[in-house]
């Protein structure tokens, strides 16, 4: 009987173990059958913010979610916002503000895999959801964007300001605006996003201004009130300016810093009260005077000087201060000349080193424009290197300048023009510089020859165009003075040049003969301004320079200076339409 039972007992084992066995088989064959359709997809019913990726492989679903989310961030939607009962829109693409689909982190999130897991292959049979898209967020464009859309759909805070005028103060409120708020509009930008809409609601939020009703009442309190209450009274030197507030206050401001108001002044504005610009009273450079027949040096005198910043600084000072704290003194500092006494005295001035007089027939422009010339070129003083130019010392030939209408040449003909007869007052400067023996930089001889100057060796000018220049380049200072004798109906007039300074030359000239004649011609004029002339013919002639060392008979160098004369032209005047 118990041989029976281990029998059927080991029977049972058997058939037990090949059912196993077949199950566990058949089990593998679907597994792996089952793994092989769905390895590496989305889980079938998958949604992802709308767009449906079931099935696909991982790939294909990351490239179908790209291009649908790309088509959505290419599309405009609305953006709008109510305020007041009344609706604001705008036209954004939620591409361009910052927002981006994360395609591969929402697939993996949809659970795309490859995996012998049975509970995956459940799951990829049997389940699907609908879930929203990874978005990625560009934090600064979206901020950017917003800011722009707040400046459309919204109203700026209005800043409380105080604001000055002749009149007095005037004060402005402030006032609450709106902006949008940029933390729910980016979840509703998301959402819209995601779910594919056209429109969407922006909320707004109220935005406070930086200078409020207690900044306002401050700045009155403590600047602008006080400010307006009396005159200021500014001390400089031996000056005082008394400022009321009624001239001061376009020069008053209140600017925005830091949350609050502060005082501005405009200097410009002040400086044109107080009339002065920097310096209250110029120095004076020390220069050289003949007295007596010998040069004197006139000492140096040091100005006074005003920083505007020191300017300013003190009207600040006491400006909101009451009664007789409202005058100060400013504190100014001393401006030295350009030449020192000392450096006048060391510049050499000793002797008349040169000394040059022509002569002119009376003509009451000449006495007037070579006066005025002489007049501004007297004193002048040229250190070892400076440079004289004399239309830079003489200026423009204008009436204001003091000069009046005389004869010139102009394309070889007498015109009559402002300044006239300057000329001879650079034909006689040159010449005294000449046997100084300073260097030549520009001079042009006349067109035609004027035979009361010396041939080959005279100068005109002409502004600004035509200019004499020349540069001291001795080792000693060059006082230039400058008269003129005027002429009268019985005499003639003459100017003089004379240069002062510590000889450093001995100029000897020499002339060739006149070559290279050339005959005038006949010119008829018929109009109002013709003036006759009697011509005469060109020529061409060299000069040349000698220089020799103070005390040495031995020649140092020479310079050649070549003038070609044009012949000057007869002009007969002849009246209009005479030989018509």
């Amino acid at each position: 009987m118990k041989s029976w039972d281990q029998q059927t007992h080991r029977q049972r084992t058997r058939i037990l173990t090949v059912i196993l066995v077949v199950f566990v088989l058949f089990l593998a064959g679907g597994y792996y059958g089952g793994y092989r359709l769905a390895g590496d997809k989305v889980p079938r019913g998958t949604t992802i913010s709308g767009v449906e990726v079931g099935g696909l492989t991982r790939s294909a679903a990351i490239t179908e979610l790209e291009q649908r989310f790309a088509d959505r961030g290419r599309a405009p939607i609305a953006v709008q916002v109510e305020r007041g009962g009344q609706e604001r829109s705008a036209s954004v693409r939620l591409g361009e503000i910052g927002l981006a689909v994360d395609a591969e982190r929402s697939i993996d999130a949809a659970g795309a895999e490859a995996s012998l897991s049975p509970v995956w292959l459940w799951n990829y049979y049997t389940g699907g959801s609908e879930i929203d898209a990874v978005v990625n967020v560009d934090e600064e464009r979206l901020r950017e964007r917003l800011a722009a859309l707040s400046a459309g759909l919204g109203t700026p805070p209005r800043d409380g300001a105080v604001t000055f005028s002749p009149q007095g103060v005037t004060t402005t409120h402030p006032a609450t605006g709106e902006a949008v708020d940029t933390g729910a509009a980016r979840e509703a930008l998301t959402a819209a996003y995601l779910g594919g809409d056209d429109t969407v609601e922006l909320p707004i939020e109220p935005v406070e201004p930086d200078i409020d009703e207690h900044d306002v009442r401050e700045a009155l309190r403590n600047y602008a009130t006080p400010a307006m209450s009396a005159p200021v009274t500014l001390v400089l030197g031996k000056s005082r300016i008394r400022l009321e507030p009624r001239q001061y206050a376009d020069a008053l401001s209140m600017v925005p810093h830091t949350g609050e108001l502060v005082p501005a002044v405009d200097w410009t504005e002040l400086s044109q009260l107080v009339d002065l610009a920097v310096v209250a009273s110029d120095p004076v450079d020390a220069t050289v005077v003949i007295v007596d027949g010998r040069p004197q040096v006139v000492p140096a005198e040091s100005g006074l000087g005003y920083r505007p910043s020191d300017v300013v600084d003190a009207f600040l000072d006491v400006i909101t201060s009451r009664g007789s704290a409202r005058k100060v003194e400013v504190q100014g500092n001393v401006v030295e000349p350009d030449l020192a006494t000392s450096e006048a005295r060391e510049l050499g001035i000793e002797e008349k080193v040169s000394e040059f007089t022509t002569y002119y027939p009376h003509a009451d422009y000449r006495n007037v424009n070579l006066g005025r010339a002489a007049e501004l070129i007297d004193g002048t003083v040229l250190e070892p290197g400076d440079g004289f130019s004399l239309n830079g010392i003489v200026g423009e030939r204008t009436v204001e300048n003091g000069f009046t209408e005389g004869y010139v040449i102009n394309d070889g003909i007498l015109v009559r023009d402002l300044g006239g007869g300057v000329s001879q007052m650079a034909t006689t400067t040159f010449n005294a510089m000449f046997f100084a023996g300073l260097e030549d930089i520009e001079h042009k001889a006349h067109s035609f020859y004027i035979d009361r100057y010396p041939v080959g060796r005279e100068a005109t000018v002409a502004w600004p165009s035509i200019d004499l220049r020349f540069r001291n380049d001795t080792p000693y200072g060059v006082l230039i003075k400058a008269s003129r004798t005027p002429s009268s109906d019985s005499a003639q007039g003459s100017v003089t040049v004379q240069m002062w300074s510590t000889k450093y030359w001995d100029i000897d000239s020499r002339t060739s003969e006149r070559y290279n004649y050339r005959p005038p011609r006949t010119r008829t004029l018929t109009t109002p301004d013709c003036e006759p002339n009697a011509g005469w013919s060109g020529f061409d002639v060299d000069v040349t320079r000698v220089f020799r060392r103070v005390g040495g008979g031995t020649i140092d160098h020479t310079e050649l200076f070549h003038t070609s004369y044009t012949p000057a032209d007869t002009v007969v005047c002849e009246e209009p339409g005479r030989y018509n």
